[in-house]
């Protein structure tokens, strides 16, 4: 059930203020709350998850006792579980809250609804729904991680109007303007992790980095598809690595070139080969299994064609610059034409402007974006 004009008001602004957990609250969700009373701010808080509070009981400590009679405004159904922390509907209930409004329930099957459901029994008047999409989008990565363990996977690019992402193969070539490259920043700043192919780095010798200059609780994690092992260790990206580089192989951990790399402070991982290759899905899987929740696909055709086959994407956003590149660049992913006919398609896309050039973004998997509250509330 949606609610009125001022809840969704007061919804915009938790929703606006959430956003200050982004690279401070995984592997938990953002999440911010309003507390309001008498159409007054009496309590605010986003979730830090190395300050343990959930954003509920922060704006609960800050309102004290005006929180009595007062509506709670927070973008993810209050949690009713016992974790690091003990559950925000209880915290809730002793408050004194009148009334709870939540853009969405949340994803972790644990919680689902039982929280709500709570604040009901207690005698809280419950409203859910409200802002919801923007909600579930904010925690998009979240949702898909909770449910399956696996982080959400973004392919990112920057191409000319025809599909172009290089003039030739292993050339370095500046597409979009610095509107874009600021709003990849930002999309690193975001994810939990940046995963590239070993083509990339001897192409390119990036770095790899969050140059947002915003705080992160966790440092980015550098990840890096390399089959036969090829990294440099003169490359930008070994001689700054501070425990956050790791190297998907299928070659051995304990070859000479391996044990070189581990004293620069790279961690190498073997990976089974799956057609000769690094199996992808299964990096992916090792990612899930170190809380990464969300993944910035940054490569070249090569990684970007062997993504998209073995379905790991999710996601793509496209940064298209106003330019035609002509004959001979490089297009976006090396895949075999059969490819074309199973290709799935990508649903709801969105188009927008960064500077001169147009990013689409669109979805390959709605499952988990569309999680879906109960609108009998």
């Amino acid at each position: 059930m949606s609610g009125s004009a001022a809840d969704e008001r007061w919804m915009a602004r938790a929703l606006v203020h959430a956003l200050r957990g982004i690279a401070l609250a995984h592997p938990n969700p953002v999440v911010g709350a309003y507390l309001v009373k008498n159409g007054k701010v009496v309590g605010q808080g986003f979730h830090d998850y190395d300050r343990r509070d959930h954003a509920e009981i922060v704006a609960l400590k800050q309102a004290g006792k005006k929180a009595r009679g007062a509506t709670l405004y927070v973008t993810l159904e209050p949690c009713c579980t016992t974790g690091r922390t003990g559950p925000c509907t209880k915290a809730i209930i002793a408050a004194g809250v009148k009334r709870v409004v939540a853009a969405m329930r949340d994803p972790n099957p644990e919680v689902a609804g039982k929280g709500l459901a709570e604040l009901r029994r207690a005698g809280i008047e419950v409203t859910c729904g409200v802002l919801e999409e923007k909600a579930q989008a904010e925690n998009e990565d979240f949702a898909q991680w909770i449910q399956t363990q696996r982080p959400l996977v973004t392919l990112k690019t920057a191409l000319t109007l025809d599909g172009q992402i290089a003039q030739r193969a292993g050339s370095v070539t500046w597409i979009t303007s610095a509107e874009s490259r600021k709003a990849v920043q930002l999309l690193r700043h975001k994810a939990d992790a940046l995963l590239t192919g070993i083509g990339t780095v001897l192409a390119d010798d990036p770095r790899m980095t969050d140059r947002t200059g915003e705080p992160r609780r966790r440092k980015l994690l550098r990840a890096i598809v390399d089959s036969r092992l090829r990294l440099p260790l003169r490359s930008k990206i070994v001689k700054s690595a501070q425990n956050d580089v790791v190297v998907f192989t299928t070659q051995s951990t304990d070859s000479p070139r391996a044990r070189g790399l581990q004293r620069a402070g790279v961690e190498v991982v073997h990976v089974a080969p799956r057609h000769g290759r690094v199996n992808l899905d299964a990096v992916i899987r090792q990612l899930g299994k170190r809380e990464i929740l969300n993944v910035l696909l940054e490569a070249g055709a090569a990684l970007n064609g062997a993504a998209l086959e073995a379905g790991i994407v999710d996601k793509m956003i496209f940064f298209y610059a106003p330019k035609i590149m002509g004959v001979g660049g490089v297009p976006v992913a090396s895949i075999p034409s059969h490819w074309f006919s199973k290709s799935p398609e990508l649903k709801h896309l969105t188009l927008a402007k960064s500077g001169p050039d147009f990013v689409v973004t669109g979805y390959f998997h709605d499952v988990y974006r569309h999680h879906r509250a109960s609108r009998k509330n």
